[in-house]
């Protein structure tokens, strides 16, 4: 009899030290169960999440687990951009909300695709260097954000001059006119409108430059170029010529129809270098616009929050606001030319079918890349918080690597290739649908000769 109480006793023991080491488990392992995926959550600038404290706001994911608790300041959030932008999300909504305590507001955020974005810009973005590395990631025909990381504590997807992925919302403009993939036009390696009558604006007013030149980042000489060499290229003359073929107010309607929108909240300004990406614009403005491509023209509000709960009433709901705003066939198109240019690239190959453009600027202010799989959009910028004209992505230390220059197909693209590359993988198989090559194959007005 004593020799079974003592077996009980050890047996109650061991029960218990077993559901201590239980409680003492993460609720969320791994995405991938390895130590690779433990890495990402330890390496990341965001803490792993802890309970919330009684009565406080909380942020939870997409599937209703925690993030964070929230505070109207975001003082200490470990994801300060998403937490601002959930705040400024409150403050359109109902400024009363950052009052109240005990909110459960629910996101659109998929931690397992943060935590992708956070060690891809960590792997080459350091905390301590001074430009700022940012990603947003889209649904594309949901406008659902589900990641939005950046590579410093206080970054907050700063807007930057957009650089060449302004290109696809002309080449957009252009499908829609009428050109085909291989109509084009003789171009050099500089380009000055040739009056003011040149570019119009959307009022009606003349805006061309002739005392202004173009050039292009590398030269080429006197060529033909087409819509798909001159994307293929990021060819700054031959999309000059292109946007003054198709018009500047035209592109400048795709462009806002898509989704673009200026960070200071401000129109786009219609100046004839529209095509280059002058506009100073944030990441998820540019990766919902990249998104409505995917998404075969149809634009999808960004959206962050689904849900916000009080306690004490039936809950605030944020469905999707979506709407057709570009011919399918169309955003085929684009998608069949940005495809190209992305398979030809040193940035091809995630394990999906991609399409994608590189955003170099004027004077390496900024450097971007966007782009997209059927199922998700994504942007990265990279630029100095303190001024791009002040302070270049020229002769630069990123991520203990020296660079004499950063344009969109280095850093940020190599940053989107490695984010987009892990989040697809065990996802099913999706591809693009096939451009309409009886409207848009061969040339039609603007051929050869």
């Amino acid at each position: 009899m004593k020799a079974l109480l003592v077996l009980m006793g050890v047996a109650a023991v061991g029960a218990l030290v077993a559901v201590l080491l239980l409680l003492r488990a993460p609720a969320d392992g791994p995405a991938d169960g390895g130590a690779g995926a433990e890495r990402v959550a330890t390496d990341s600038t965001a803490p792993a999440p802890v309970p919330p404290a009684a009565g406080k706001s909380v942020l939870l994911d997409v599937e209703g687990a925690v993030i964070e608790e929230f505070s109207g300041d975001c003082a200490g959030s470990g994801y300060p951009y998403l937490c601002r932008y959930v705040r400024e999300r409150l403050l359109a909504e109902d400024p009363r909300l950052l009052t109240r305590d005990g909110l459960t507001i629910r996101t659109t955020i998929d931690q397992r695709l943060q935590r992708a974005a956070q060690r891809a810009i960590d792997a080459h973005v350091h905390r301590d260097d001074m430009p700022v590395a940012t990603q947003v990631m889209i649904v594309p025909g949901e406008g659902a954000i589900r990641a939005m990381a950046t590579s410093r504590g206080a970054g907050d997807g700063a807007a930057l001059q957009q650089g060449t992925t302004v290109m696809p919302y002309t080449l957009a403009a252009a499908f829609a006119a009428g050109l085909r993939y291989d109509d084009g036009f003789p171009a050099s390696d500089t380009y000055q409108a040739p009056d003011h009558t040149a570019f119009r604006n959307c009022a009606g007013q003349s805006v061309g430059e002739p005392s202004h030149i173009v050039f292009n980042r590398e030269k080429g000489g006197d060529r033909f170029v087409t819509l798909r060499s001159g994307t293929r290229g990021a060819v700054n003359t031959f999309y000059m010529r292109l946007t003054e073929k198709t018009g500047l107010c035209e592109t400048v309607r795709t462009a806002e129809s898509l989704g673009l929108r200026r960070g200071d909240g401000t129109p786009l300004r219609e100046l004839e270098t529209f095509t280059l990406g002058v506009n100073e614009a944030d990441p998820v403005s540019v990766a919902n616009s990249y998104a409505s491509l995917a998404a075969r023209g149809r634009f999808c509000e960004p959206t962050v929050i689904t849900e916000i709960r009080d306690g004490s009433a039936a809950p605030r709901l944020f469905p999707p606001r979506c709407r057709q705003v570009l011919d399918p066939a169309v955003a085929d198109a684009v998608t069949g030319v940005l495809s190209e240019a992305l398979t030809e690239s040193a940035l091809g190959g995630v394990g999906r079918e991609a399409a994608g453009m590189p955003g170099a600027t004027d004077g390496f202010t900024a450097a971007w890349y966007a782009g997209y799989t059927p199922a998700l959009a994504s942007a990265v910028s990279l630029g100095d918080p303190r001024g791009g004209f002040r302070y270049p992505l020229t002769d630069v230390t990123i991520g203990g690597r020296r660079y004499p220059q950063v344009d969109g197909a280095s850093v940020p693209g190599s940053i989107w290739k490695e984010t987009m590359t892990e989040v697809v993988r065990g996802t099913p198989e999706t591809g693009f649908a096939r451009p309409d090559t009886g409207r848009f194959g061969g040339c039609r007005d603007a051929c050869p000769n």
